[in-house]
């Protein structure tokens, strides 16, 4: 399986499938993944708890690899996440980016990028042009 394979397999069983046992099949015992959450690394077992948090609020959740480099141990993928909201058919939309290290066909290290305001905005948890209101200074809540 190419890294570009595995990548795609972690995002269709975990994130769309929900698939929370599959987790241990692709990252690694020690490995964990920075970027996504403001306080630290997510292990394996954050996934369990990150995942259907994030699929409470969205259905019909594909996740598109638009462009992807490989090097050496090394994938790095620019990913679009579509989805509608959980409770209405307003669609959500946002992108991201992704950087895996590879090692015995298992993930051992992960660097992440998303766009998490355009996503809670658009799943209806955070203002429109929350962005924009929060470069003028203004505080949400």
């Amino acid at each position: 399986m190419t890294k570009l394979d595995l990548l795609k397999d972690w995002y269709q069983r975990v994130w769309v499938e929900g698939d929370l046992r599959a987790i241990d099949a692709y990252f690694a015992p020690r490995a964990g993944a920075d970027g996504l959450m403001p306080d630290g690394q997510v292990s394996m077992e954050d996934f369990r708890a990150l995942v259907p948090a994030l699929l409470a609020l969205i259905r019909d959740l594909a996740i598109d690899i638009d462009r992807s480099v490989e090097a050496g141990d090394w994938l790095w993928a620019r990913i679009t996440v579509r989805a509608v909201t959980a409770h209405g058919v307003d669609p959500v939309r946002a992108s991201g980016q992704v950087m895996v290290r590879v090692e015995d066909g298992k993930i051992t290290e992960a660097y992440n990028a998303f766009d998490f305001i355009t996503f809670f905005e658009q799943a209806g948890l955070l203002p429109r042009d929350a962005f924009m209101l929060l470069l003028s200074g203004e505080k949400l809540g």
